[in-house]
């Protein structure tokens, strides 16, 4: 363990993270007393909000810098009596309010398979690391993609389980009491197997005792490791944001191989996905200056005064219909039975949503997730394609991602003919975004039903397994 300890230590100075944990030596002269935890001698990384006793939780925000947590985090007290070795805390975001990774303390982190390109975020510093092999398994977190677009932009596997499943308690927040959409942590790992037996080693009692908000479900292995046939739902395009040809050819590609596999497909839409994604998610962060520059763009409109956004959002809704509703959004909920009046809708949405789900009778439900990785200073100023992962943070589903393929010459080409279906700027910019991206890892999102992880990643290993056999 301590030759391995010295070459993750060598990568780390090299890479962009926020904090190395030099306890690890102490814990590696610990480590052998507990060869029976599941993750004995397994070095693991951890997002910058996850809390380390006597390191920051900056969150890529000035104010919490030189503000050492006085205790681990929940996951990080497991992770070290399952025998794992947290060696380092990876960069972030600056708020954790974006899907690209940039902060004005520790910089921009960029993508292992092309410099040029974004890691993806707000758990990009994991990402990067494993993508790029200083790192086997990893912990992040999720309110938007959060785990599951570094591991898209990074050809990984990532996985957001049910809020609630796994502990939270230690992880900071840029803004706390934010309740309509909730976070949770969850592992990204090079492979499916890996986040199970992380999940496995996590549910478990010691966890179970340390916070008692968690409901007592240990990893139902069964269910993982069944092979019963699958009713899976499908979808090639939300109706929103027209995906790029890379993300189209991925879904259908998977779906052939599921379906010479025996399982049965059933399409699937999701319901009123424009106001699932503007009016139940969207939500108004503070933010101190300095901004970091890939967030400009981004956080100016929630600067306009609640007049001009409403007035431009009127005078804007016949030619930008998306930009129009952005702004309407932007102004906020105003009020606290207004607040109440949103949770409920919310509540209505998730509900109407699990009826439609039983409607079609499907046990999961496989499509797009953002891809290919995005050019450097494009991910603020494009939300739409946020669809693809946010509403599943809004409905409170278990969702992973799993790399299949990579672009061709020919999705390139297609590329060259993206109109999008509002063929408005939004539709522009995520053309620019991701030109550029041949040989660049694409993945498939995998979603099952609240409190189904197990079978999610069983689903998500099936993919993983076809996958590896049509490339033999």
């Amino acid at each position: 363990p301590k030759v391995v300890a010295v070459q993750f230590f060598m990568f780390c100075q090299k890479s962009h993270k926020t904090s190395l944990l030099e306890e690890i030596l102490d814990q590696l002269e610990t480590v052998g007393s507990n060869k029976e935890g599941l993750l004995y001698g397994v070095p693991v990384s951890i997002k910058d909000n996850c809390g380390y006793k006597g390191h920051d939780s900056s969150c890529g925000v000035l104010l919490h810098l030189e503000q050492p947590v006085q205790e681990d985090a929940v996951l990080v007290q497991v992770l070290k009596k399952q025998g794992a070795i947290p060696f380092v805390k990876t960069n972030v975001p600056q708020g954790l309010l974006s899907y690209d990774c940039s902060n004005p303390m520790y910089g921009q982190t960029v993508n292992p398979h092309n410099l040029q390109k974004t890691s993806g975020g707000s758990s990009g510093g994991e990402g990067a690391l494993i993508g790029g092999g200083g790192s086997l398994l990893a912990i992040g977190s999720d309110i938007g993609g959060s785990i599951r677009i570094p591991a898209s932009f990074c050809g990984i596997c990532g996985f957001k389980p049910t809020a609630g499943r796994l502990s939270s308690q230690g992880f900071q927040a840029a803004c706390r009491g934010q309740k309509s959409v909730p976070s949770t942590p969850g592992p990204i790992a090079r492979d499916v197997d890996s986040l199970a037996l992380c999940m496995q080693a996590l549910l478990c009692d010691h966890m179970f005792s340390l916070d008692p908000t968690v409901p007592p479900l240990p990893f139902n292995m069964q269910i993982y490791q069944s092979s019963k046939p699958l009713r899976i739902g499908y979808l090639e395009c939300d109706g929103f944001q027209q995906p790029s040809p890379s993300m189209v050819r991925s879904v259908r590609e998977v779906k052939a191989l599921l379906e010479q596999a025996g399982h049965t497909f059933v399409p699937f839409q999701p319901l009123r996905i424009k106001e699932a994604l503007y009016e139940l998610m969207l939500k108004v962060v503070p933010f101190k200056i300095p901004l970091d520059p890939t967030l400009k763009q981004q956080i100016l409109p929630y600067t306009f005064p609640v007049w001009l956004k409403k007035t431009l959002s009127f005078l804007l809704k016949p030619w930008f219909p998306r930009t129009s509703i952005s702004l309407r959004a932007l102004c906020g909920v105003g009020s606290v039975p207004k607040l109440w009046k949103q949770h409920a809708a919310v509540e209505d949405y998730i509900k109407d949503t699990i009826a439609h789900w039983r409607r079609c009778n499907i046990d999961v439900l496989l499509c797009p997730v953002i891809a290919p990785a995005y050019n450097l200073l494009y991910c603020a100023k494009n939300s739409t394609i946020l669809s693809y992962t946010m509403l599943y943070n809004l409905l409170n589903f278990p969702a992973g991602v799993v790399p299949v393929t990579t672009v061709t010459k020919e999705d390139e080409e297609e590329l060259k003919h993206y109109a999008g279906i509002y063929q408005d700027v939004y539709d522009k910019l995520f053309k620019e975004a991701v030109t550029g991206g041949e040989g660049l890892p694409v993945a498939v999102q995998c979603v099952a039903l609240p409190w189904q992880e197990e079978l999610c990643l069983r689903f998500m290993k099936e993919v993983e397994q076809l996958v590896k056999q049509s490339r033999k």
